[in-house]
């Protein structure tokens, strides 16, 4: 359990890059973490609950709320951090293409909240968070997304969404739109073109994105914000 006043943050695809980035920084903020990925070891930090699952399943969602109220009794954020991105010319895209992207991206997404508000509901007080991407606002004729744009995009507005209809009862919701962040899924080979679509002309480090949800975090009178932490892309090139 949670010691009295502890903090207890949820965050999904969790085991590696970002999500594994934002586990040790809510951890060093001091809050207990449920932490969900499909391949997610177990942890032997007391104040850090593993859940093994794919967040596209409904059942995934269940399990994790269950185990954050569980091993420490509440919820006062949830990170939508778990997300796939598929990088194809519109045309090319397969029926197995939507369904994967707007299952983890959009299903994942909603089932978990439900939950997760229907918890800090009864707090009186929570933060919800989404991880998108700043392609949603500034398209670029390289980088041929529909599907990140359609789902990821969707996550935009239903975070603006959700900061009207719960300001008043205590919960905030807000959204980081990301540039292009070095993770392992960008091969080494591929970092100086990468970093060149930025007007900073570096590709983003785990620890900005860390540094902008922690923002977020931090700002009780922030909601329905949409933080660009992309390098300076959605400004204009």
């Amino acid at each position: 359990m949670s010691t009295f006043g502890q903090k207890v943050a949820v965050i999904t695809g969790a085991s590696q890059g970002i999500g594994a980035g934002l586990v040790e920084g809510y951890r060093k903020l001091g809050y207990a973490v449920v932490a969900t990925s499909r391949s997610i070891a177990p942890s032997k930090d007391a104040g850090l609950v593993t859940v093994q699952g794919d967040i596209a399943d409904t059942a995934t969602a269940e399990l994790v709320v269950d185990a954050a109220t569980r091993e420490f009794g509440r919820i006062d954020t949830l990170v939508n951090n778990a997300g796939v991105f598929a990088a194809k010319p519109f045309t090319d895209f397969t029926q197995q293409d939507y369904e994967h992207t707007t299952g983890v991206n959009l299903t994942g997404f909603f089932r978990i909240t439900q939950l997760a508000v229907e918890q800090m509901l009864t707090q009186g007080q929570g933060h919800v968070v989404q991880i998108t991407t700043s392609l949603v606002d500034h398209a670029d004729s390289r980088v041929t997304s529909v599907l990140a744009s359609l789902t990821k995009g969707g996550l935009q507005a239903a975070t603006k969404a959700l900061a009207i209809e719960y300001a008043a009862r205590g919960i905030r919701s807000n959204a980081v739109a990301l540039g292009i962040i070095k993770t392992p899924m960008h091969p080494a080979e591929y970092h100086p073109s990468l970093a060149a679509m930025h007007p900073l002309g570096r590709m983003g480090e785990i620890s900005d994105v860390v540094d902008g949800v922690l923002y977020l975090e931090r700002s009780p009178f922030v909601t329905g914000e949409v933080l660009h932490v992309d390098g300076g892309q959605s400004a204009g090139r």
